[in-house]
């Protein structure tokens, strides 16, 4: 098994199948994977363990949900003594407040599900994303020796019959899993991704737990909004189920690789996970490096254009998610890492969006829908997704929420108005039974890690341009395939960019504006709300001196 960079002086052979790096430390053969072989199966079985988690219990599934009551009836029942009767933004600071100090007591699982809250922003209610942001760090790794155990157990053999080398401190530490440096006896380094002792049964004990719970808690505290606890449960579920089985991510990075090489983006690489060492609980796989994603400076003073660096990235996760309809489903900085070459490292597969052949026509057409600016049908899209029931009207959603009325620009709203729109928009969705299904959250999420990040990497690229481009880059690409599956050609259809204006709060008389731009508009809105939450806690506080 053990290679030198010298072995592979021209291009790897493997680089046909999967977008992978040019010094393999070994090369795929999908033919030859045998923890491959049974993925379909593990797959459909995974998928269909989530019901059985979330059934309707007549009684409590066990003592965990004596613990998981004590926390969070302690976390709501302090916010009714003693924040919710004062002002509307501090009682759901407080209570986001309280229910994270709740998660980081429960553990593990309750931590992994604030982390998903905490990078849904704009997906989530903003007082339990900045509060939940607090929670990325807070599990410790376990002890060496249940690491040395549960790899000895999985792969059959003594640590030091495997690894020549391998770091007892982690690399990095989360919910599920940590992950160590080694190298192997053959010579090659190496990243491990160990899986928690107890995670996978803590994990179910506490699914069950949380479905029992959830229905109690829908209209009974104020920061849920479309985050109502049984969907968050549901997709939670649906979204953590399948990280238990590390074949499964092995596999989702053969998925992603491959996708990458047949759309010829050369832009990003993924890590060959090893030809035998995948199991259940243990995935060993290549070492890559590379600029932390923050280091948007480090990458510059070399010479690496991040305006190209995020729009490959842009161009790569929407073609996968349009085209193939299988999509990276965690992009966040930790997941990132850009080589001296522009090349993005892209890391973490345990989260992976993937939508059936229906699923992604309906998304195809929310995408086209705001190209072209169609807005019946983004909203049937989404019906079709699964955002709203099968039965909704979709001209009276389009009325309620207003969609068909002239564009508001919010920076010119007071944050009483600017408040008072959000509520009603959130009050009619939910009315219609909106919810949030895992794909759609999952690219979501990863747009808005997109969009958060171009500030730093293309702060003057015009806006309308880059929106332009990339419709024109797909349309040329892949015009046959969208016209072929959605009945529209965008080669023959132009952007329409109004739409784009009306969703940024714009008017026609604006023709450009560079993403620092629109950053500053945001800062804007959110100085006015932070302010007024600031003055409503002086005022209460005053209050209650008297």
């Amino acid at each position: 098994m053990r290679t030198t960079n010298n072995s592979y002086r021209m291009s790897p052979s493997d680089k046909t199948f999967g977008a992978f790096s040019n010094q393999p430390p070994w090369l795929i053969d999908p033919q030859q994977l045998e923890w491959l072989d049974a993925i379909d199966s593990i797959r459909v079985t995974s998928r269909q363990e989530v019901p059985e988690l979330l059934r309707k219990r007549r009684l409590p599934p066990g003592l965990r949900v004596t613990t998981t009551a004590y926390y969070l009836g302690k976390a709501v029942g302090a916010w009714r003594l003693f924040d919710q009767k004062q002002s509307r933004s501090y009682s759901r600071s407080g209570l986001a407040r309280r229910l994270r100090t709740a998660f980081e007591a429960l553990g593990p699982t309750y931590i992994k599900l604030g982390q998903i809250i905490s990078s849904g922003e704009g997906l989530f209610p903003p007082e339990l994303v900045n509060e939940f942001k607090m929670l990325r760090d807070q599990v410790s790794p376990e002890s060496f020796n249940l690491v040395r155990s549960t790899i000895e157990n999985e792969l059959g053999q003594e640590l030091e019959e495997l690894f020549s080398e391998f770091d007892q401190t982690a690399l990095a530490a989360a919910s599920i899993a940590q992950v160590h440096i080694a190298r192997l006896r053959t010579g090659e380094e190496v990243v491990v991704k160990v899986q928690r002792s107890t995670i996978d049964r803590a994990i179910r004990e506490d699914l069950a737990a949380m479905s029992w719970f959830a229905p109690a808690l829908v209209g009974r505290i104020p920061v849920t909004s479309l985050a109502n606890p049984p969907s968050l449960v549901e997709v939670f579920a649906e979204t953590i189920v399948e990280e238990l089985d590390f074949r499964l991510e092995a596999a989702n990075m053969l998925d992603i690789a491959r996708i990458l090489v047949q759309t010829n983006q050369t832009a990003l690489v993924v890590p060959r996970p090893h030809p035998k060492y995948v199991t259940r609980k243990v995935l060993v796989m290549e070492r890559l490096s590379g600029y932390a994603w923050d280091d948007v400076t480090g990458m510059r003073n070399v010479g690496i254009d991040t305006s190209e660096v995020i729009r490959a990235g842009m161009i790569a996760f929407m073609e996968g998610a349009m085209i193939f309809g299988i999509f990276h489903g965690d992009l966040h900085g930790g997941n990132l890492l850009v080589q001296p070459d522009g090349v993005v490292a892209l890391l973490d597969y345990g989260m992976t969006g993937r939508l059936s052949e229906a699923k992604r026509l309906a998304f195809l057409r929310l995408l086209m829908g705001g190209t072209i600016n169609d807005v019946r049908m983004q909203v049937t899209a989404l019906r079709d997704l699964g955002a709203l029931p099968v039965d909704t009207e979709i001209e009276e959603v389009i009325s309620d929420l207003g969609l068909d009325g002239p564009p508001i620009d919010p920076t010119t709203l007071t944050p009483e108005e600017l408040s008072a729109q959000v509520r009603e928009i959130t009050k009619a969705l939910l009315g219609y039974g909106a919810k949030m299904p895992k794909e759609l959250m999952l690219f979501i999420k990863n747009m808005l890690f997109l969009d958060s990040s171009m500030p730093k990497y293309a702060p003057d690229v015009d806006i309308f341009a880059e929106i332009t481009s990339l419709a024109t880059y797909f349309a040329t690409k892949h015009g046959a395939k969208i016209a072929s599956d959605v009945g529209i050609d965008p080669r023959n259809i132009p952007v329409d960019l109004e739409g784009v204006r009306g969703s940024l709060g714009l008017d026609s008389s604006v023709q450009q504006i560079t993403y620092q731009e629109l950053h500053e508009r945001r800062e804007v809105i959110r100085k006015r709300m932070q302010n007024r939450a600031k003055a409503k806690k002086r005022v209460f506080a005053g209050f209650r001196k008297r």
